[in-house]
């Protein structure tokens, strides 16, 4: 049997399904919100199109004008009817390309998008090749599938080792910091994605002919695969990652004993009084909260720390959760983008710990920037009268759920 034989069959059972991976429109949704603001006429590309499932969505609901580029040509034509069938014709451009060597100049897209189909190339290789083609303060959703099982099973580990290396959550996320990005926001992806794309797959495979060229394995393999769903899928999954690169004007990084003085002078300074300086002092006495390595900093141009921002232990409950306080700028530095810089840079690190829950007592007219929103809007309350938009939390990844109930402070904090 030849190799074109077998992949002519792969593609026979997958031509016509409505989708090529694990996804549905609601995560497409989703992940277009994580994205941040775009555009009134984003220009969008869409890597591994396969027949236009995410292409279509962006062009109807993003208002987008999308370039959707996929190396299998009835994919394209598939795309290009559907397109043209819907009005969108004048909004979708097809592209027949590799995702590996794409022929786009630099800064040419301010969203790239890749549902189901950066493991043809590696996470690692998408990250830094696709970064290239972002224009100032666009955005890179892709989804990863990667271990969701502290200890998975040899079963599962032999099945993907011979099919692509999985990764755990926190190690993409830290891949991702290290390729020079900040995440806006990650989505695990619900069981039901899984379902929407096997479901139509399994009945294909069941009415499929076995005796034609290459369909007997491409069969077993299909097979194999929603078997090892079946019985592993709790191991594994799919996850959306929202990614943008990160300010270049400003170095971030944990502080270090070195800092400790320049810290509490831009906390003096950022304030008008000593309270939230004196907030950080106490904090850093308290091993039940301070937190190592979550203690940030923001250089300027000369090495000298801009800005600031501190996550420490605090409670919903019983549950653990982090607070951000306090966020400082140097007043030299303020509205220059240091501030929003080591929030992002810190955010990062605690979803690389596997937080769940971040609050914060702030600005309603700041904080939504990085996600948060109304704690009241997941059931959590202050021990204290605050107003309701002030007091704001930020799911890390509400697919793993969100705690309910009143936030304990550290008693630094005086609540």
């Amino acid at each position: 049997m030849s190799d074109n034989a077998l992949h002519d069959a792969f593609f026979a059972l997958h031509h016509g399904l409505p989708r090529q991976g694990p996804g549905s429109d609601s995560t497409s949704r989703r992940l277009l919100a994580l994205a941040g603001p775009l555009p009134a006429r984003p220009r969008v590309l869409d890597l591994g199109c396969g027949p236009g499932r995410s292409a279509l969505l962006l062009a109807d609901e993003a208002a987008a004008q999308v370039t959707a580029v996929d190396l299998h040509e009835p994919f394209l034509d598939e795309l290009r009817h559907t397109a043209e069938a819907r009005g969108l014709g004048d909004a979708i451009r097809t592209v027949k390309a590799d995702m590996a060597e794409l022929p786009f100049p630099d800064g040419s897209f301010d969203l790239v998008w890749a549902e189901s189909s950066a493991y043809s190339i590696g996470f690692d290789t998408a990250l830094r090749q696709w970064r290239r083609l972002l224009a100032p303060g666009g955005s890179l959703v892709l989804t990863e599938c990667e271990w969701t099982a502290g200890d998975p099973s040899a079963e599962a580990r032999a099945f993907w080792d011979q099919h692509y290396a999985l990764r755990t959550n926190a190690e993409n996320i830290s891949a991702a910091v290290a390729a020079g990005y900040t995440v806006l926001g990650v989505h695990g992806q619900p069981e039901s994605d899984w379902e929407e794309y096997y479901g139509p797959l399994g009945e294909r495979a069941d009415a499929a002919d076995a005796s034609a060229p290459g369909m007997a394995l491409a069969l077993a393999v299909t097979r194999a695969e929603i078997a090892m769903r079946r019985d592993h899928g709790t191991e594994y999954g799919y996850t959306g990652y929202a990614l943008r690169p990160a300010d270049p004007r400003w170095r971030t990084r944990p502080e270090t004993a070195a800092d400790i003085q320049a810290v509490r002078a831009v906390n003096a300074a950022a304030f008008p009084t000593a309270e939230e300086a004196g907030l950080v002092d106490e904090l850093r006495r308290d091993a039940g909260a301070w937190l190592p390595g979550m203690s940030y900093v923001a250089e300027a141009a000369d090495g000298s720390v801009a800005a600031y921002a501190l996550l420490t232990r605090c409670h919903v409950g019983d549950v653990p959760a982090v607070a951000l306080a306090p966020v400082a700028v140097a007043p030299e530095h303020q509205r220059g983008g240091a501030g929003q810089a080591v929030v992002r840079a810190v955010l990062d690190v605690a979803r690389i710990r596997q937080e769940r829950l971040v609050l914060v007592l702030g600005h309603p007219g700041y904080y939504p920037r990085f996600g948060f929103e109304p704690a009241s809007r997941y059931g959590i309350r202050p021990s204290f009268p605050v107003p309701d938009e002030a007091m704001l939390a930020l799911a890390l990844d509400a697919s793993r759920g969100v705690p309910q109930g009143t936030i304990r402070y550290p008693a630094a904090f005086g609540v």
